[in-house]
């Protein structure tokens, strides 16, 4: 086994740099999503939803950011083109939405989609001992799972 500087796995640390950047990608098209949800937005429930989808989106370009910076620490380099992104990214890409609760649902939908991948990762950053990573993804993680059940709580859903 050989080591990298922060002392672990090169290997291991590879793998886990590979799956960073797939939620990297995720991550950008639902921050794209939010954008463009905070901007075509409209109805009854604007002025609330507009302001929800700007926290959501500062966040997840936050995320974006501690995404990539974490790929750089295990000494890969991260994804950074649109058409990189759109190749690997599972989360479903919102055009043209403007209707509350098919916002919401896209929301539910997309954030669903990467825990799923944050747990994946955080499998596999257990197992490499990479603390770092791991407590970023159980972070996120928990933070997530917050957000879906108030948005299926507005939608009227259970979880």
């Amino acid at each position: 086994m050989t080591l990298n500087s922060i002392g672990l796995d090169i290997q291991k640390t590879k793998e886990i740099a590979k799956d960073l950047n797939e939620l990297l990608a995720n991550f950008q098209i639902y921050y794209q999503n939010l954008r463009g949800l905070h901007w075509n937005i409209k109805g009854k429930r604007f002025f609330d939803l507009h302001v929800k989808f700007e926290e959501l989106y500062t966040d997840a370009n936050e995320k974006v950011d501690m995404i990539a910076e974490r790929i750089l620490t295990l000494g890969e380099t991260p994804l950074h083109t649109f058409e990189d992104y759109s190749q690997i990214a599972k989360v479903p890409v919102g055009k043209d939405i403007s209707q509350d609760d098919v916002a919401i649902n896209l929301i539910v939908n997309s954030i669903t989609e990467l825990i799923t991948i944050e747990r994946m990762i955080l499998d596999k950053s257990d197992k490499a001992n990479d603390e770092g990573t791991n407590s970023m993804m159980s972070d996120f993680i928990t933070e997530q799972e917050k957000t879906v059940w108030m948005m299926k709580a507005w939608l009227s859903e259970t979880i």
